[in-house]
């Protein structure tokens, strides 16, 4: 390898780590804009049509919808999950304040712990010394974890608005955008990388329909419990269920509100259907349906999808849960082209005809 080889290897090298430690911030951002893009693409064509070709008005057409669509709803409902919050606090401060230091009669019915739990309580209200050390133990945790969840919601609403501010550049030069990565993938491996960038952007698709038709499902069943157990604002709160169920906990937030406000009430036994309903019906539906919904728009096992969902939140955080499948899915596909043209090769290599007294001359010839 000359010299100047060397040396253009060398500055490229230089110039995608550059690249990549200044993009490094904003990379879940882009990936799940174009994530975003990729599973919209259809409907920004259609709108593209619609209004001409204009491709400036059809993108920012786009982004104010998917605006409405996902973020102003995120708003309203850390609003009013900050406002129940505190209403929570103040209902359990004025619990403890009018409390007589005995605990509830209910408590002592519970089956095989209720006898424990009671006599645990009776314990503390009797012993300050043991009221003040839970306290204290309390205290730091409950402080850490608001914190947090503070921190977590802040940040979520500040990464959908740069998702969204990116993505109207990306439904701009969608086209060009596209082209560019289709002619660079026939560079680097010819109609092998070609069929991998689609099999790409159909398992990202099939994510995001795993994904928002899990969370409709379990948005569906929660309306339906809500309304049986008489909760107020059920289309509110269905459509909270949704938003959230793209956080592990997220689901049990709203339905566990809704238990919490119904035994606030008085009705203990709506209360206990509804604890159930969210535990047996809402989060069910998400360890059965998103597999299944995945698996059916695209060629990748149940197994490796749960993998890949799992391991790309662990490994990339929330946009894992795209990144993991589709990882798992090239190199499946990678996989399967290896060993079907070591076969081929295998089978080509059988089915030639060897003559041991034909003349390697001729055979160069022919």
């Amino acid at each position: 390898m000359t010299p100047r080889r060397i040396a253009q290897l060398a500055i490229t090298a230089v110039l995608l780590l550059g690249c990549a430690f200044v993009l490094s911030p904003f990379f879940a951002a882009i990936l799940f804009a174009g994530t975003v893009c990729i599973t919209t693409w259809p409907l920004y064509q259609s709108l593209l049509r619609r209004l001409g070709g204009r491709d400036g008005l059809a993108a920012i057409t786009m982004t104010l919808l998917l605006t409405a669509v996902l973020l102003v709803p995120m708003i309203g409902l850390t609003a009013s999950l900050t406002e129940s919050a505190v209403d929570l606090v103040d209902y359990v401060r004025s619990l403890i304040e009018q409390s007589d230091g005995r605990p509830p009669a209910w408590l002592k019915d519970i089956p095989l712990v209720g006898g424990d739990v009671d006599a645990y309580v009776r314990k503390l209200t009797h012993s300050q010394a043991e009221m003040r050390k839970l306290a204290l133990q309390a205290v730091e945790p409950a402080r850490k974890f608001a914190l947090g969840l503070g921190g977590m919601v802040g940040q979520g609403l500040l990464q959908i608005s740069l998702v969204l501010f990116i993505v109207f550049f990306l439904f701009r030069d969608g086209a060009r955008i596209q082209a560019q990565l289709e002619s660079g993938a026939a560079r680097l491996g010819g109609e092998l990388w070609g069929e991998l960038l689609e099999l790409a952007g159909n398992t990202v698709k099939a994510v995001m329909i795993g994904i928002v038709g899990t969370a409709a499902a379990q948005a569906l069943v929660a309306l339906v419990g809500f309304l049986l157990a008489g909760v107020p604002g059920a289309l509110l709160m269905a459509a909270g269920v949704f938003f959230l169920s793209l956080v592990p906990v997220g689901p049990p937030l709203i339905w566990g509100g809704a238990a919490f406000w119904l035994y606030q009430q008085g009705d203990n036994g709506w209360a206990i259907f509804m604890v159930l309903w969210g535990v047996l019906a809402i989060s069910s539906v998400d360890n059965f349906l998103k597999p299944i919904l995945i698996s059916r728009t695209a060629s990748l096992p149940i197994l490796l999808i749960a993998l890949g969902a799992f391991g790309g939140v662990l490994a990339f955080g929330f946009i894992g849960i795209f990144l993991g499948p589709t990882f798992l899915a090239l190199g499946q596909a990678l996989f399967t082209s290896w060993t079907a043209s070591r076969q081929r090769e295998a089978e080509a290599g059988t089915n030639t005809p060897r003559n041991a007294d034909s003349d390697p001359a001729q055979e160069g010839q022919a």
